[in-house]
């Protein structure tokens, strides 16, 4: 059998406006396509034959085996989330694989950012407290230098809140942390649990504009040492105490609030029970906890796949709950749900400067960090921002009282504004 030029290979399963250029030397696609794809090797092939979808893509990609320009990585994504990418019948895929020759169903071995996939066999998903803090460290323990680069000076790794549509990213934060601030009803004096605090941000914030006592926790090394340091040159050692320690080690307990912001999303939806148990316990009488959250749209739509892009690349063992299943594993908990917000579309405009910073930072990012680690994060933010402006993912805001005999000790009507 003659073999098929291994670009018009790919542009038959493709099936997007893209100029190939490959390995032997072949050419498809519009000429004056804006977006070229060079293939390098047949271990691109190999890739994207071994792991149909977005995976194999995304393996040849990180590997450097496949090149793609023409295009930032939001237009790119959007270009390939347009097509029907790979939508052949089965004998037209074993037809184009018989004419690329056997090179292409050879095994090639992942690229080294990503989780093996021992890691997603049956019985592994307990999120055991070693297991979830060495997933908590592939995400978060890369570059703090990096993470400067990509959040900006905030070190906020959560949606921010846009007050208005032109704010910039970092009022957007500011505006964040305040709101949930505020949503607490934070006052002088008072004791603030922040669970998975990140880089302490919101931990300065309540300690410098409402007098508060925070112990704040981080499964992330590198991130409490980080905030660590910026609470000393704040001048707030004696009010904020950042931690390198899991939230179910925290032995403090009457705390009159707690903040959990971008944390449930590691704790797994089999520990949900356990993790608003945990802090429900941790209140006083009429004390307020906030949680904030990315999930799914419904309890109904797919769930992160164990096997794909995200858990192997970005967030192992990471599970989205639906809003609702948050709802009632507080309410089984003892909480009362006093308001619940949608930020949906601010978390597409923050992740738009998120992309936007990257891009910014690129060739030193690629220096910081590698070129598999920076096109890791450059499609992840991408396709997350992707995500959040087609609803197919949300991010809520729940704010809950352990109200105590009827008494919930919040104000008649909402207090904290826009």
């Amino acid at each position: 059998m003659n073999r098929m030029p291994v670009a018009d290979a790919l542009a038959q399963v493709l099936q997007a406006p893209i100029r190939f250029h490959a390995y032997d030397g072949s050419t498809a696609g519009p000429a004056d396509a804006a977006i070229t794809a060079e293939v390098k090797s047949s271990k691109a092939l190999a890739y994207m034959v071994s792991a149909p979808g977005e995976l194999g893509l995304a393996r040849a990609y990180v590997s450097g085996e496949l090149d793609i320009s023409g295009a930032d990585h939001y237009t790119l994504l959007r270009t390939f989330a347009k097509q029907k990418i790979g939508d052949l019948t089965w004998a037209q895929r074993v037809s184009v694989l018989r004419s690329l020759g056997p090179e292409v169903l050879q095994w090639v071995e992942p690229p080294p950012q990503e989780v093996g996939a021992k890691r997603y066999l049956s019985g592994l998903r307990a999120h055991s407290k070693n297991r979830d803090a060495a997933a908590i460290s592939h995400h978060y323990d890369v570059s703090n230098t990096f993470y400067e680069w990509v959040l900006g000076p905030s070190m906020a790794y959560t949606c921010a809140v846009f007050p208005t549509e032109d704010a910039t990213l970092e009022q957007a934060q500011e505006e964040k942390f305040d709101l949930v601030c505020r949503k607490l009803g934070l006052e002088p004096g008072m004791r603030l649990l922040d669970v998975g605090c990140g880089w302490g941000g919101m931990a300065v914030h309540a300690a410098r504009n409402y007098g508060v006592d925070v112990i704040a926790v981080t499964l992330s090394r590198q991130q409490a040492e980080w905030g660590q340091k910026s609470v000393a040159e704040a001048g707030l050692s004696d009010h904020v105490d950042i931690r390198f320690q899991d939230y179910r080690d925290v032995p403090e307990g009457g705390f009159d609030r707690i903040s959990s912001i971008g944390l449930t999303e590691h704790i797994g939806i089999a520990q949900l029970p356990s993790y608003a148990h945990r802090l429900a316990s941790k209140l006083k009488p009429q004390g307020r906890l906030l949680n904030h959250c990315i999930t799914r749209p419904d309890d109904h739509s797919a769930p992160i796949s164990p096997r794909g892009f995200i858990a192997r690349y970005v967030f192992p063992d990471g599970e989205l709950p639906g809003v609702g299943k948050l709802v009632r594993e507080f309410q089984r908990a003892g909480l009362e749900v006093q308001h619940e917000e949608n930020l949906r579309v601010h978390y597409a405009k923050t992740l738009t400067a998120w992309c936007d910073n990257l891009d910014a930072h690129w060739d030193e990012a690629l220096r910081e960090v590698g070129q598999g680690t920076a096109r890791v994060w450059a499609t992840y933010l991408a396709g997350s921002r992707i995500g959040f402006e087609r609803n197919e993912i949300q991010l809520h805001q729940l704010l809950l009282t352990r109200t105590t005999d009827g008494v919930s000790g919040m104000p008649l009507r909402p207090t904290w504004g826009s």
